[in-house]
């Protein structure tokens, strides 16, 4: 079985230095490392050939983003498994074994994510998958562990396998077939939300996304986009557009779709009122940027399987987060999961 781990790097000099002796020390028997640069202009290729020779480049001309960036990388890589990692991971001793073994025993598991702890704070969860991501009947992401801005701690609540709904692209592992098979990452996403997108187009063919407690990494985060950035407002907005017209069933678009332009907007006043200006025309340029590409994402979802999913969340979680003070994934009803 061969199982290749592969790095998409940019402009990440300082964390390849920090992190790429944890990962050798702990992965070279079971994985070949790769790293795949999307033309960093920080000698990170000038540092990975003179202290890490016998890692493989796979050099880019262009910054590609994290989904073309991945899928023109992992063309080139022949794997039972790829592992997508960031480049400002810590991992464990293994952190690899358990999740192979997972998902070795259900041929139905096309990916599998590990708990994700926080690099800096290491009792807490990270905000990027944490303990498995969901979304809710609109399309808004959470997670086990983390629900917004609410972060838990550790104290193993979820030390549980268990089916989610998207696996973090922080550290994803898929079955290699299946990545290509299906199409790999929408590449006009550019970043953010790809890996829903790509989770939900498996779970529409049939496919099964787990989350394997016993394997454990840490991550730093924000080490491309800042977690407060309106770039990133933009890109979360267009792109969950975008994820919920392309896989959504027939007879939900019309309802989710009206429901969501009342909720953009009242987050659009938010950032307004609260000097978020950037924010607030981050949201607009969103949905302009959403209805100009309608015609090419019409013609992507006329290829793709629609169907009734399970895990998602039935209710709003912005109205469970802000008005009702749920601030935790285990204040949900779990009877609202289907």
């Amino acid at each position: 079985m061969h199982i290749a781990v592969v790095i998409l790097n940019w402009n990440g000099k300082s964390f390849l230095e920090k992190f790429l002796p944890s990962l050798l020390a702990n992965s070279s028997k079971e994985a070949e490392v790769i790293v795949a640069d999307n033309a960093s202009t920080d000698d990170s290729v000038l540092f990975l050939r003179s202290a890490y020779p016998q890692i493989r480049i796979i050099q880019h001309d262009h910054n590609f983003g994290f989904a073309k960036g991945y899928n023109l990388a992992l063309a080139k890589v022949e794997a039972d498994y790829y592992v997508l990692l960031n480049s400002d991971i810590e991992v464990t001793p293994g952190w690899i074994e358990p999740v192979i073994e997972l998902m070795e025993s259900d041929s139905s598991i096309a990916a599998c994510q590990p708990k994700i702890r926080s690099y800096y704070v290491p009792q807490q969860f990270e905000y990027a998958g944490a303990a498995g991501g969901f979304i809710d009947k609109y399309g808004y992401p959470f997670c086990r562990g983390r629900f917004f801005q609410s972060i838990e701690e550790d104290h193993g609540q979820y030390d549980d396998i268990c089916e989610i709904f998207w696996a973090t692209g922080a550290c994803m592992f898929v079955k290699a077939s299946l990545f290509h098979q299906y199409g790999g990452l929408d590449e006009d996403f550019f970043a953010n939300m790809e890996e829903i997108d790509f989770c939900w187009r498996l779970k529409n063919e049939g496919y099964r996304i787990m989350y394997c407690p016993s394997s454990v990494v840490y991550h730093i985060g924000g080490g491309t986009l800042p977690k407060v950035s309106w770039r990133k407002t933009y890109l979360n907005f267009r792109n969950n557009c975008n994820l919920l017209y392309k896989n959504l069933p027939s007879n939900l678009l019309l309802e989710v779709f009206a429901k969501r332009l009342v909720l953009d907007g009242i987050a659009a006043t938010k950032f307004l009122v609260t000097a978020g200006f950037k924010d607030f025309f981050a949201v607009s340029k969103a949905h302009f940027s959403f209805y100009r590409s309608l015609g090419k994402t019409k013609q992507k979802r006329k290829k793709l399987k629609q169907g009734q999913v399970t895990n998602i969340y039935q209710k709003n979680v912005v109205f469970e987060y802000y008005l009702r003070g749920k601030k935790k994934f285990t204040d949900l009803d779990p009877e609202r999961f289907h």
